[in-house]
């Protein structure tokens, strides 16, 4: 028997052969010494026998299923394939996937509700904001306008991607748009109309080439930080990838992308690391002096490598504090409360969320140094507690701010270190004794599964990180290489006998 093969192509019709003989047998196990094992579907189509293997059962069974349905419902099968018609059709003629005609701005705009619906941290939605709006200007059909140009990334980041404020919950729990800023209209209706559809991106490298251009650039045209492109790239691939998700790309062209990626530093820097002497100075002689109520703040992050958003959250009663000097204590850090704006909350106020890395409600116990007790203690016979019981507080009450304990902690150092330790990368940054923290630890050979539960890490990433401040195997490596080399300088005994050799051996 033979069949048409239609087509729309307007070419002629093609003919083949094919049958209703058609038998299919049971799921063949193969089993493989070096191989894993594989199952095989067979079927027999005319007097002609076929087989293909699939890597599980469940995908052999599925297929075995489709020849037999196939079978059932009488088509015929081709001849020459070993399949049924209507496979060989779709093969032959597939059907032309329609374009997407949706914008980039649209699909980038709901990319960003999608993420901030997924409650994610205020800084994570942030910096997803933050990448969108720096790749959306390359995927414009045009530059805009100079009346209109300096608008721009305050429409794109302060608005388009910043969901809390664009939407509003409506009553019956669905999302509704609110009206724009008047300022910002006229940018966002022709941020509209200049957006290019989604699709361009599916068959134009160059055009995926430019936003990577965009995107490893700052604002200024200098060259952004390489752990800053890395975070912007991965945003732009997961936006590409949702745009797979519905259906308006076949496939993420990013990968295929051939560019050397950026080379991060994630790992700490030993010289930034500071030894007991030199905190304990700038504590006391750079601190003190200058803000004595931010003293135990540092010495939290010195002696318990706290961040600073957890100490934020540090109460009262979330301290064992013994009165006896030389005796350690315990704080347990409940809440995590970094600085950022309320725009990029639920609520549209800072609030605390739940520890990095943990659980919402779930706690870290960490253990707290003699020395740091003391601070607490004289913290709190100083300067008492906010009224919700809070250890650290504002000038107005609220959350110690950046600006003041950056601004305290550079005073700090120019009153305690020397004139070399300022120009050095030495604890630049309040965050530095954090790391001075955990280094101290790992180099009095605290195990790194104790370090990271303390800090809060994973202990692939605590070691990660802090491989350069691990002094001790520097050390240990140094000398039994000078031992080696000693052992090589050591002149021979003169009281041992040299062998003796005979005559036959001198001649040779």
């Amino acid at each position: 028997m033979t069949s048409r093969n239609p087509s729309s192509t307007g070419k002629p019709e093609e003919v083949r052969p094919t049958t209703f003989a058609v038998r299919v047998w049971a799921i063949k196990e193969i089993k493989n010494k070096t191989k894993p094992t594989t199952y095989q579907v067979r079927w027999k189509v005319g007097m002609r026998p076929w087989a293909k293997n699939y890597a599980t059962k469940s995908l052999a069974e599925a297929r075995r299923a489709e020849l037999l349905a196939a079978a059932k419902k009488g088509e015929a099968f081709d001849i020459q394939s070993g399949l049924p018609i209507a496979d060989v059709r779709a093969q032959t003629d597939p059907e032309p996937a329609p374009l997407s005609t949706r914008a980039w701005l649209e699909h980038a705009r709901d990319f960003a509700d999608t993420k901030w619906d997924e409650r994610q941290a205020p800084g994570t939605r942030r910096s997803l904001a933050d990448a969108l709006a720096t790749v959306t200007p390359a995927l414009l059909t045009a530059p805009a306008p100079a009346e209109l140009a300096e608008s721009v990334r305050e429409a794109l980041f302060g608005w388009t991607f910043q969901s809390g404020t664009r939407r509003s919950l409506a009553t019956d729990g669905t999302w509704a748009e609110n009206p724009p800023p008047p300022e910002l209209e006229a940018v966002l209706g022709w941020l509209a109309r200049h957006s290019r559809p989604i699709a361009d991106l599916a068959d134009d490298p160059e055009l995926i080439r430019s936003c990577l251009n965009v995107i490893s650039q700052k604002l200024d045209g200098k060259p952004a930080a390489a752990n800053t492109v890395l975070r912007k790239r991965i945003a732009f691939g997961a936006c590409l990838a949702f745009a797979v998700e519905r259906g308006d790309l076949a496939e993420n062209p990013l990968p295929a992308l051939s560019r050397t990626a950026p080379k991060t530093r994630d790992q700490v820097d030993r010289r930034v690391c500071v030894n007991h002497h030199q905190a304990q100075r700038l504590l006391e002689v750079g601190v003190r002096p200058v803000a004595p109520d931010l003293v135990a703040w540092y010495g939290g992050m010195y002696y318990g490598a706290m961040r600073p958003g957890e100490m934020q959250e540090l109460r009262e009663p979330d301290l064992e504090l013994p009165r006896k000097r030389g005796c350690w204590g315990i704080a347990i850090l409940v809440g995590n409360n970094p600085e950022m704006s309320g725009a990029w909350t639920d609520d549209g106020e800072r609030t605390a969320g739940p520890l990095k890395h943990r659980a919402a409600k779930e706690t870290r116990e960490v253990p707290l140094h003699p020395l740091l007790v003391d601070l607490y203690h004289r913290h709190l016979d100083e300067f008492g507690t906010a009224t919700d019981g809070r250890l650290f507080r504002g000038e107005r009450g609220g959350p110690v701010t950046s600006n003041r304990h950056q601004a305290v902690w550079q005073k700090a150092r120019q009153r305690a270190l020397t004139p070399a330790e300022i120009a050095s990368p030495l604890a630049r940054r309040p965050y530095d004794l954090r790391h001075a923290a955990v280094s101290t630890w790992l180099n009095a050979g605290v195990p790194p599964t104790q370090i990271a539960e303390w800090a809060g890490h994973s202990v692939a990433v605590l070691l990660h990180t802090y491989a350069k401040c691990i002094v001790g195997q520097d050390e240990a490596a140094r000398r039994r290489i000078e031992a080696a080399l000693r052992l090589n300088d050591d002149p021979p005994d003169e009281s041992t006998p040299r062998p003796q050799t005979t005559e036959s051996n001198e001649e040779q």
